[in-house]
C-alpha cells in the first residue's frame, strides 16, 4: 500500500531561479552538488519535458547501485509543479518498491521560495512494522530535504 509524506522547505532563492535549476537544469547540476554521489545525468527519453527519463550514473563500488533511472512524471510550468519517480535504481535497492516525489514552489518574496513536497512510496515492508515504516518515511523526507539544500547552496554560490 503506498504511502505519503509531505514537508516543506523554505529556500532561500527566487521562484524562477530555483525552477530553472529544478526542472531545466537540473541533469547539469546535481553532479555538481552532489559530486561524491552523482558522476553524471544523461537524458535517455524524450527532450526534458513530461515524460523524459533520466539517468543518474552513480559514484558506487556495486555494480546494482551504479544507476538510477528517473521518469519526469508531472511538469507545470504556471503552476510551479514538478514531479519525477524513480523507475529503477539505488533508493529501490533500499526497501522501497516506488517512489516518487512532488514538488510545489511559491514565491514568498523577491529571494525566498516555498516548496511543498510530496513523496508517494511504498515498502516491502508488512504495515505493522512501525518502527521500520517510521525509518522509510524519515529517508524519503531526509533525502529531499538534504537535495534542496545543496540545490540551494549552489544557486547562492553561484549568484
Amino acid at each position: 500500500m503506498a504511502k505519503e509524506v509531505k514537508a516543506q522547505a523554505k529556500v532561500g532563492v527566487g521562484i524562477e531561479t530555483l525552477w530553472k535549476a529544478l526542472v531545466k537544469d537540473l541533469r547539469f547540476i546535481v553532479p555538481k552538488i552532489m559530486p561524491n554521489t552523482v558522476e553524471k545525468v544523461e537524458l535517455i527519453h524524450g527532450n526534458g519535458g513530461l515524460g523524459s527519463v533520466l539517468l543518474f550514473h552513480l559514484v558506487h563500488d556495486e555494480e546494482k547501485m551504479k544507476s538510477q533511472k528517473e521518469r519526469i512524471v508531472a511538469l507545470d510550468e504556471t503552476k510551479h509543479e514538478f514531479g519525477i519517480e524513480v523507475m529503477e535504481g539505488n533508493i529501490l535497492n533500499k526497501g522501497f518498491c516506488s517512489f516518487k516525489t512532488t514538488f510545489k514552489l511559491s514565491s514568498m518574496n523577491e529571494r525566498e521560495t516555498l516548496v511543498d513536497f510530496k513523496v508517494v512510496y511504498d515498502t516491502e515492508l508488512r504495515d505493522d512494522e512501525d518502527e521500520q515504516q517510521t525509518h522509510m518515511e524519515e529517508m524519503a523526507t531526509r533525502t529531499t530535504l538534504s537535495f534542496l539544500q545543496l540545490l540551494e547552496k549552489f544557486l547562492l554560490d553561484s549568484s
